[in-house]
């Protein structure tokens, strides 16, 4: 894990665990809006890589009230994605379903539908509650394990609210009409794991169940191919990968094809990214938004990148790349997260809640100058509106909710609103976004 992801993370975590307390709040939207599950889990290494087919232009500006609508959900490369009310309660928590089954199988054996997962566009992989799978399925899961000795491999992963902790599983992977074979998933709070987290894992609280993280698992879909990278291979620093026997865990190397990854490489086509659209919400929120997924750029008639005159940004092997606001420039430290529910920033001119949230008497506007690694720049338009006036509403989409946070500028599910949001996972191409890792986005 590198400097600049650990210093997201640990950021993150303090907000994440200011803002808990708001669960029961505000009614129907009174679902906590922390970070719920963003942040880096690992990265590659901090080199940059931008995107190579797009040249330097003069900035655009995008509005505070974009107007982009999603692509219906009907075709085999797309899933809905939806935020509402669920059992967990949480507001501006976009949820998807995907279908688990026997690695090996072609997606066709022992297979089990885990709905209301959280899509995160910031971190990389599946990650399931063990809880949340039908032991039908769960046991025909063969658990990895290391070749030299035997031992159970176990992975921790750290988020803006917590780490998880669990067994690495092999799966074939169903979304729509895309199939994944053999695809290495974390099985969180798996009960066949004897041994508890090492204590290099136990930086934050931990998600031991859905109710912890406001969903039954992590669909992490950002830039990344593996949540660590070759940093993991040889060398493998404390707090990732481990070698369990019985109660003992030591650290432990893991292969870059046995790692857990953003999921969608594994497809047999349309596998070079991904594209979160969701509808336009009012000043106020919406009860529900329904977008889409979208597997694949450039590969498509409905995920066009090339020609649609999109805002691309190269970007670090995270996803990140540079914003400025206020005058303070936060170098690889901006990024579009839909994991995280409200947009995270630091303003001391912005009155505040004792959980954080800002709650300025009347609606603000503001703008962050964000720009690529490719010298590709831009001005994002952002409205910031009282939280416990929008809470009260019981709504639970809202595209105007922020948050004070340091060292990070985090456009959170807020910024997805209305938009196009594109994800080029790192080594593959596409014709309107060149070689990953890039961001993306189109606002109309």
């Amino acid at each position: 894990m590198n400097t600049t992801n650990m210093k997201q993370i640990m950021a993150r975590a303090f907000v994440a665990a200011l803002l808990a307390g708001l669960a029961a709040c505000g009614g129907g939207g009174g679902g906590s809006s922390s970070t719920s599950a963003t942040g880096n889990t690992t990265s590659n290494s901090t080199t940059t890589t931008p995107a190579t087919s797009t040249t330097a232009t003069t900035n655009t500006v995008s509005s505070a009230t974009p107007t982009a609508t999603p692509t219906a959900s009907t075709a085999a490369n797309t899933v809905p994605v939806v935020v509402s009310f669920t059992q967990f309660n949480r507001a501006n928590s976009p949820l998807a379903s995907v279908t688990i089954c026997t690695a090996g199988t072609g997606a066709t054996a022992n297979c089990s539908t885990i709905d209301n997962v959280l899509v995160d566009t910031e971190s990389f992989g599946l990650r399931l509650f063990a809880s949340a799978i039908p032991s039908s399925t769960l046991n025909t899961l063969n658990a990895q394990t290391q070749t030299s000795t035997g031992a159970t491999i176990a992975e921790c992963a750290l988020f803006g609210s917590g780490y998880t902790w669990g067994t690495v599983r092999n799966v074939d992977l169903k979304m729509s009409g895309e199939v994944a074979q053999n695809v290495p998933i974390q099985v969180v709070s798996d009960s066949t794991l004897a041994a508890s987290a090492p204590s290099a894992c136990q930086q934050q609280p931990v998600l031991a169940q859905p109710t912890d993280l406001g969903a039954n698992g992590i669909l992490g879909v950002g830039v990344a191919p593996q949540d660590c990278g070759g940093q993991c291979v040889s060398n493998s620093p404390a707090g990732t990968y481990y070698a369990c026997s019985g109660t003992s865990c030591g650290v432990a190397n893991e292969p870059l094809a046995q790692q857990v990854g953003n999921p969608v490489q594994f497809f047999a086509t349309d596998n070079n990214g991904v594209v979160l659209e969701m509808p336009a919400v009012g000043s106020t929120g919406a009860v529900s938004s329904t977008g889409t997924l979208v597997f694949g750029i450039d590969t498509q008639a409905n995920n066009t990148l090339a020609g649609a005159g999109a805002t691309v940004l190269g970007t670090d092997l995270s996803g990140d790349f540079t914003a400025t606001y206020n005058g303070v420039t936060y170098t690889s430290n901006a990024f579009f997260d839909s994991g995280s529910s409200v947009l995270f920033f630091q303003d001391s001119s912005i009155g505040s809640s004792a959980l954080k949230y800002y709650i300025p008497s009347t609606t603000l506007s503001r703008s962050v100058s964000i720009a690529g690694t490719n010298l590709v720049t831009a001005t994002v338009d952002f409205n910031v509106a009282n939280a416990n006036t929008l809470f009260a509403t019981g709504n639970y989409a809202f595209n105007d909710m922020a948050a004070s946070m340091t060292s990070v500028f985090d456009m959170g599910m807020p910024f997805f609103y209305g938009r196009h949001v594109y994800y080029g996972i790192t080594g593959t191409a596409s014709a309107g976004g060149g070689t990953g890792p890039y961001v993306a986005f189109t606002s109309s």
